[in-house]
């Protein structure tokens, strides 16, 4: 989900803020639910999707780019250390929390394939929503959002040549040479254009996270028409699968940050951005390199780590914050 990022700017206090955000973390993973319903229920109607899976994300990808600005980069360099721990945490923590969940239950290569995919995609972007609600330090998340996808196109197959090489075969440069047309060239075009068109750009973002939203519902009712015969069989465990994989990156991410004396805000952004993933595109990749049975992880984490980031912030904002 690509959306409008949130900063430290605005004021958070602000109420239409706070129940746009509330609606982007719980109407979104409803929609998604409702595509993938979709996908099951008529696979033909949605399987034309399909070749168009790479089409959708990178028009998310181009809806992220022109969510972001300048000074978002320039925190690395004001604030290099927790960005870094952010980051490390998300290329590290969740590619082998993902292997180890695979191997705990025993799942088939391509479901593995699948998990392991998800835990070396980049960040995602809904983070930087949850972020804002947990009253984290939504800054310090959309800079590490943005790191870490600028990093996928290196990062995200070499790891998943690593962990899933062992269960399926893995193409890691064509792999790489997708990530890069499919994620770092829309981001850097959505990027120049809110650079050089600042204005125009204003008065669209607000549509940015309905435009992404129905992207990830088309992707992923696209993925589960290409295993609807499977999605029953396969469904319990690759449920539970996601539930541990993203539940364990929340805590693992928390326990990081808090290690390494970061403070409380802090905590709780290391923690949703190592949690949350961009299933979306890990889904796409699934089933353009593996199959659309391990696509299948990727859509069941689109919907969960929406319902999972939204509990999570209504946790953290009874939380004070003692720093």
């Amino acid at each position: 989900m690509s959306s409008p990022a949130p900063t430290e700017q605005r004021d958070p206090s602000t109420a239409a803020e706070d129940r746009s955000a509330r609606m982007a973390v719980t109407l979104f993973p409803i929609l998604i639910l409702a595509a993938a319903a979709f996908g099951y229920l008529a696979p033909s109607s949605a399987k034309p999707l399909l070749p168009h899976v790479n089409t959708l994300l990178g028009i998310i990808m181009f809806g992220m780019g022109l969510s972001l600005r300048g000074q978002d980069f320039a925190l690395v360099a004001r604030r290099p250390l927790p960005v870094l721990i952010g980051v490390v945490a998300q290329y590290l923590v969740m590619p082998l929390l993902g292997w180890a969940v695979a191997k705990a239950l025993g799942l088939s290569p391509e479901l593995a394939a699948g998990v392991i995919l998800v835990g070396c995609a980049p960040g995602g972007t809904a983070s930087n929503v949850v972020s804002y609600l947990a009253k984290a330090d939504t800054a310090l998340s959309v800079a590490m959002t943005s790191v870490s996808t600028l990093l996928a196109p290196i990062l995200t197959p070499l790891l998943t040549l690593w962990l899933a090489g062992t269960y399926l075969p893995v193409d890691a440069r064509s792999m790489a040479s997708s990530i890069l047309w499919i994620v770092l060239v829309p981001v850097v075009l959505g990027l120049l254009v809110r650079t050089f068109l600042g204005r125009v750009v204003e008065r669209v973002l607000p549509a940015l996270p309905w435009v992404s939203v129905v992207a990830i519902s088309l992707v992923v009712a696209a993925v589960v028409s290409g295993s609807a015969s499977k999605v029953v069989a396969a469904g319990g465990i690759v449920l539970l699968a996601v539930v541990l994989h993203n539940g364990l990156g929340y805590l693992v991410g928390y326990g990081l940050a808090a290690l390494t004396g970061q403070r409380e805000r802090a905590r709780r952004t290391v923690a949703i951005e190592v949690g949350m993933q961009n299933s979306g595109l890990a889904a796409g990749l699934a089933s353009q390199y593996f199959s659309p049975t391990a696509a299948l992880p990727g859509a069941v984490f689109s919907i969960w780590h929406n319902l999972s980031g939204a509990m999570l912030a209504a946790y953290f904002r009874r939380r004070p914050i003692r720093d």
